[in-house]
């Protein structure tokens, strides 16, 4: 029950754009990925959250499903913002999952369509190619370019 407590506390306070608590979640040796931030460590992916909290000004979280057991646990949530990029609106389910050890995430993994989500972010480009390799490498590495010069800071 430890472990879903943990996952309850890590959406509550991203709900309430508390990055700080959202950071002491992650173990110092936790890696995080999705389908645009890939293979961060905790560094990084406590300061992903923290950027996407400070730069997020209409940003809202919905979570259902927290189920966990020893080891694991997951999620369903809901992200709905403007992308700042293209200032449209996004509704973005996720699914999370995570592997926890000594009372701290180790492993978290969010999944969600690519291609629904660069459709609502991107417009006509992310219709016609969201499905494609090329937008999703383009859209990954301006990520970890936007992180890598928020960690500069």
């Amino acid at each position: 029950m430890i472990n879903e407590e943990i996952i309850k506390t890590f959406y509550t306070a991203f709900k309430r754009k508390d990055f700080l608590t959202m950071q002491n979640c992650y173990a110092d040796k936790a890696k995080f990925s999705d389908e645009v931030f890939v293979n961060l460590n905790a560094k990084e992916v406590r300061a992903m959250w923290e950027m996407l909290i400070k730069k997020g000004k209409d940003l809202n979280i919905e979570v259902s499903r927290i189920q966990a057991n020893e080891n694991s646990g997951k999620a369903e949530w809901q992200a709905t913002y403007t992308f700042s990029k293209t200032h449209r609106k996004v509704i973005n389910k996720i699914n999370a999952e995570f592997i926890f050890e000594d009372g701290k995430i180790i492993n978290h993994v969010d999944s969600f369509s690519f291609y629904k989500w660069a459709r609502q972010a991107l417009g006509v480009p992310g219709l016609l190619f969201g499905w494609s390799s090329w937008l999703r490498k383009n859209v990954r590495r301006k990520a970890m370019a936007g992180l890598a010069d928020y960690l500069r800071i």
